[in-house]
């Protein structure tokens, strides 16, 4: 299975999830973007670690991990994102001391928040990005301003995932009748996105 390189996009405070955030990955050689739900404290973590300017009076706990890991000569190479069930995420950090390498399991939230400090590129795999990947439209001024670091996400983003992720929850009540008829309409009308979607809700019955 392939690896994708993803950057990140921006973070957004989610409308349908009280206290959680939506963190969103770009693919670095194309246009899907990857969107997690996230909690408070990671979403601070990870914002903090893309605003440079920002320094905690002490250190936040993924500050205290990367600490650790310096004074031990342990460094995270690269983080995955290798596997996705019931729209939870899970990573792995490829660590390194001594020239060994170790597989660690983490959350994906933390494991972007070590990959900041640690200044290491984070992957996932393209069966991952095919199945959970959407396409946005991004305002192009936006886009033409990147030296987004820190970024919050506009409302027109937030929205459309929010609505891509209502989509999706719609289809778990449909039957597998109804979600064939939906994906030859999807086919017939060529909106290979959405028969996507509608393919693997009916993989998963």
């Amino acid at each position: 299975m392939s690896l994708v390189r993803l950057n990140i996009k921006g973070i957004s405070y989610s409308q349908t999830q009280n206290g959680a955030y939506a963190l969103i990955l770009n693919e670095v050689d194309g246009d899907r973007k990857l969107p997690i739900v996230i909690g408070a404290f990671e979403a601070q973590s990870i914002a903090i670690a893309l605003e440079k300017e920002i320094r905690p009076p002490r250190p936040l706990t993924h500050d205290l991990f990367k600490n650790f890991a310096d004074r031990f000569d342990i460094v995270v190479k690269q983080v995955i994102i290798h596997k996705l069930v019931d729209g939870v995420f899970y990573s792995s950090l490829i660590c390194e001391r001594d020239k060994i390498e170790e597989i660690i399991d983490a959350r994906t939230s933390d494991a972007i928040a070590l990959a900041l400090r640690f200044q290491a590129p984070i992957f996932t795999y393209k069966n991952i990005l095919d199945k959970a990947g959407i396409y946005l439209k991004v305002n192009p001024k936006k886009e033409d301003d990147e030296e987004q670091d820190s970024i919050l996400v506009d409302d027109l983003i937030v929205e459309e995932i929010e609505t891509a992720s209502a989509e999706q929850e719609g289809y778990k009540n449909k039957s597998l009748e109804e979600l064939n008829e939906l994906l030859n309409e999807a086919v017939n009308n060529e909106d290979y996105e959405k028969a996507a979607k509608v393919r693997d809700e009916i993989s998963k019955r």
